[in-house]
């Protein structure tokens, strides 16, 4: 029997050890790549919108790249930082333990201790700061603001000593800082203002990437309830969940239908990309009630990355192609 346990054991750590990845690998899975398009997606969206209505507006010259490329920066480097904050504090709070469904975490695995954890969430949120200081001599000192706002919400969403993201705000940080903070101040920084159109496009990307939290939170709701960490659908129970995320996906079409009337872009491709996009959300939403419970939900989180990341790229060609 002591043989065979030891044998288990030997086998146990083996497999820990050859799944280890490499220094390198550990800060690239900590990351979290899979999520990077919800900083991405919103920078996309309101380059595009942008350089449609500056076009229309005769003023294509006065279109900035170093706006874009910076705003895609700061977007990228502060979502690395929250996702760093993310892993260590979950660990500090003991949020990650051996019951976790989801994807392995870095500190928790023991793949990073949390001193390097912590200076390399101050490290990333440095580098986006650095890229927004460029974007003052654009947009102006207002812009410091914008910045030092997503940058304390980026460390408060699950670090301090009441993380908003136990107390149920989560969500609504992820509407408004990845909704209509990031379409809406890249748009600002390409057209000068910041426009009806803009932030309906906006909220919309905002309830979009919503749902990458959305379905995260629905996996881990009875760990979050054990570990004390009360999101909205720890507090309000799986059926809430599962039509919380159907809503969300509802509300990106209906407010992506009110811009495009505003505009009057109805076209084909507007309808389709509509359409697709719904398409996409409830084969996302059927496969979440299929599944149900478990770590098997990680592939809903991986269909709202993904339906985010095509409604993005869609929702730009239209922008890019109307200005032709």
């Amino acid at each position: 029997m002591k043989g065979t346990t030891d044998k288990t054991e030997k086998t146990t750590k083996s497999a820990q050890k050859a799944s280890r990845p490499s220094a390198v690998g550990a800060w690239v899975l900590a990351a979290r790549p899979k999520t990077l398009s919800a900083a991405f997606v919103p920078v996309l969206v309101g380059v595009s919108l942008g350089w449609a209505d500056l076009v229309a507006k005769g003023a294509s010259g006065s279109f900035s790249v170093l706006a874009a490329v910076c705003c895609c920066g700061f977007a990228l480097l502060s979502q690395m930082a929250a996702n760093f904050a993310n892993d260590y504090s979950d660990y500090k709070k003991g949020a990650d333990g051996e019951e976790r469904k989801g994807p392995a975490r870095a500190v928790a695995s023991g793949w990073i201790s949390p001193r390097a954890m912590a200076v390399g969430t101050f490290v990333a949120l440095a580098a986006a700061c650095a890229c927004g200081l460029a974007l003052i001599t654009i947009g102006g000192w207002n812009l410091v603001a914008v910045g030092v706002l997503s940058c304390v919400f980026c460390l408060l969403y699950s670090a301090g000593p009441i993380p908003l993201a136990y107390i149920g705000l989560g969500d609504v940080l992820v509407v408004v800082f990845f909704g209509f903070v990031a379409v809406g101040f890249t748009y600002f920084l390409q057209v000068g203002e910041i426009t009806r159109d803009a932030v309906l496009v906006g909220l919309a990307i905002g309830f979009a990437t919503d749902n990458i939290l959305v379905a995260n939170n629905y996996r881990d709701r009875d760990e979050d309830r054990k570990n004390r960490k009360f999101t909205l659908i720890a507090i309000f129970g799986e059926r809430f969940g599962r039509y919380f995320y159907l809503a969300n996906g509802l509300i990106v079409v209906g407010l992506l239908a009110a811009a495009f009337s505003r505009r009057g872009d109805w076209g084909a491709s507007t309808v389709a990309v509509l359409l697709f996009y719904l398409f996409l959300h409830v084969r996302a939403w059927r496969t979440l009630c299929r599944i149900g419970s478990g770590r098997a939900l990680i592939r809903v989180l991986e269909l709202s990355s993904k339906n985010l990341l095509v409604l993005g790229v869609w929702l730009a060609a239209i922008f890019f192609v109307a200005a032709l």
